[in-house]
């Protein structure tokens, strides 16, 4: 249980109006000769990594809202900027918050990235498939309730690899 508090921060299943950072970071170790190549190639592999992780989580959290008669989510952008955007400085600080640079949440965070209505939060770390981080979500009352809340219609995940390999995600929802 210890495990499962320290890997996920409970998220407000809706936010009311009134309670209202980015980068990006890869992991990866040179061992070519031609460092700065290798670098580039390296972050483009994890990028690739990073969308494939994020496209799944997608896949699969629709599966689960279809399964429970909600319509499926469609992806949106701007959500992902501000997914990726917490994702990633939660993997370069080592920190494991809603909370983000200077003090942001997601609302501002999703507001800052151009998406008007967001409605809720999920946050992981730790995980090592799209599978493996779905489940622990479902298994979560609060994460549950806002993968299953039927009057979300939009998502954005970021998935990101801080330096030492450990993955961060975020995963922000939109009415």
């Amino acid at each position: 249980m210890r495990n499962v508090l320290r890997r996920f921060a409970l998220a407000a299943a809706l936010i009311a109006p009134a309670t209202l950072g980015l980068a990006t970071m890869t992991a990866g170790t040179a061992q070519a000769a031609t460092p700065a190549k290798t670098t580039a190639t390296q972050a483009s592999t994890a990028k690739a990594g990073e969308a494939t992780l994020q496209n799944e989580i997608n896949r699969l959290i629709n599966v689960q809202r279809t399964s429970h008669g909600c319509a499926a989510l469609k992806v949106d952008a701007k959500l992902t900027t501000a997914a990726r955007g917490h994702s990633a400085w939660m993997a370069q600080t080592g920190t494991f918050s809603h909370t983000g640079r200077s003090n942001s949440n997601f609302v501002a965070r999703s507001k800052a990235a151009g998406y008007a209505k967001p409605s809720a939060e999920n946050i992981a770390w730790g995980y090592r498939t799209a599978a493996q981080v779905v489940n622990g979500w479902m298994k979560s009352p609060g994460h549950r309730t806002n993968i299953l809340n039927c009057k979300s219609k939009t998502v954005g995940v970021g998935a990101v690899f801080s330096a030492n390999g450990t993955p961060y995600y975020t995963q922000d929802f939109g009415y």
